[in-house]
Formats: C-alpha cells, sequence, structure tokens
C-alpha cells in the first residue's frame, strides 16, 4: 500500500474510507475533529498521511497502539487498513477526550472494523507493550519518548510524524535519551519527516 490509499486498497477498505471521511465532516463542526481549514483537504492532509504511517511499520504486528488519537488519525486509519491487510492484529486508541472517544467508537462500528477504544490519559494507563506506537500531533519527543518508554513492547517501534523542526527536536531528545531512530521524509508534507523509533531508555 502506498501514500494514496484511493488507489492501492480494495474497493471495500476505499469504502470504508469513505464512509470515515464522511462521519469526520459530520461530527467535525460539534467536536472540532480537524481544522476547520483542513477540512476540505481531509482525504489528503489527513488520511493518505496516516497511510504513511501505516506503509513504513514493520510486517507482522501483534498490537497497534495510537496514543492521542482524536480524530482517528491515524488510528481509525490502521484498524480500517488492518482489517484487510492484517485482521488478527488488535487494534487500541487512547484518547482522554470523552467526546473524541465517542466518536472514535462510532467511526470504527459504522465502517465495521475491530478496535478498542480506551478513554483515559495514556500517562495513567498500565503498560500497553506495543508493537507499534504511534503519536500524531500529539506534542513533541520529550512527552512522546517516555510514553515510548513506558508503553513499547521489548521490541516494539514508535512511529511519530514531525515537522519542519524535526531535526533540531531529535537533537534535543539526544540529549536526554537513547534510542535508534529512522527517519522516512513525509510525502504529504514538505520538509516533514516520520520518526521511527526503538530502543528507547533514559541517557
Amino acid at each position: 500500500m502506498m501514500a494514496d490509499a484511493e488507489r492501492h486498497v480494495s474497493r471495500e477498505t476505499s469504502e470504508r474510507l469513505d464512509l470515515f471521511e464522511a462521519l469526520v465532516h459530520k461530527w467535525n463542526p460539534a467536536i472540532n475533529l480537524v481544522s476547520k481549514g483542513s477540512l476540505p483537504h481531509l482525504r489528503e492532509r489527513h488520511i493518505n498521511d496516516s497511510v504513511q504511517l501505516f506503509d513504513i511499520a514493520p510486517d507482522g504486528v501483534e498490537h497497534w497502539v495510537d496514543i492521542g488519537s482524536g480524530g482517528g488519525f491515524p488510528g481509525v486509519v490502521v484498524a480500517i487498513l488492518m482489517f484487510e491487510a492484517s485482521p488478527g492484529t488488535k487494534v487500541t486508541l487512547v484518547e482522554s477526550d470523552q467526546r473524541k472517544a465517542a466518536f472514535l467508537r462510532t467511526a470504527l462500528r459504522e465502517t465495521g472494523v475491530g478496535g478498542n477504544v480506551l478513554c483515559a490519559r495514556v500517562e495513567a494507563l498500565d503498560p500497553l507493550k506495543a508493537n507499534i506506537l504511534s503519536a500524531r500531533a500529539l506534542g513533541d519527543l520529550s512527552l512522546l519518548l517516555p510514553l515510548a518508554a513506558k508503553h513499547l513492547a521489548q521490541t516494539g517501534v514508535a512511529i511519530f510524524p514531525k515537522g519542519r523542526t524535526w531535526q533540531a527536536e531529535l537533537q534535543s531528545a539526544k540529549s536526554e535519551w537513547n534510542f535508534e531512530c529512522r527517519v522516512d521524509m513525509n510525502k504529504i508534507e514538505p520538509d516533514a519527516a516520520i520518526l521511527s523509533i526503538q530502543g528507547v531508555s533514559r541517557a
């Protein structure tokens, strides 16, 4: 699967993505799932951007955890893609806002895919032992790396998309943390990157 989700998935998966897109449009005025300015570009800016994270994840994922799931990016998109590609994979979405958690449950139910929504602060949860831990626009690495250290399985990978200042953020994080990092450039947003991080421990 490539970044253009519409061209590279089955008709059934494409229909589920269309349904999810419609649900975001329906719910957005009430609970602000995405910014009003990005709503007209929802497929490219949010859905296809989320597909990129799925594309670079390693094979054989048993448990994918998305934290700060918000409007379902990438969590619901991952759940939809996993339903076809790897139906045995467990997908957990963590969202502390009750209204957004209700939206996530609705999106999973109406698209007919598996997934578990935890309405809680991720800091308060017991270790989730994720093979993949994703977070999109949740915070900088100083916030994300302690969560990765807690919630990743021993050989797990954290996938964090970062904006144009990703290099400075990565350099700053290395003063406090030990980790291995692979960098994939973002195909949707120029100068942005997707960081795949593992082996996280305090420096």
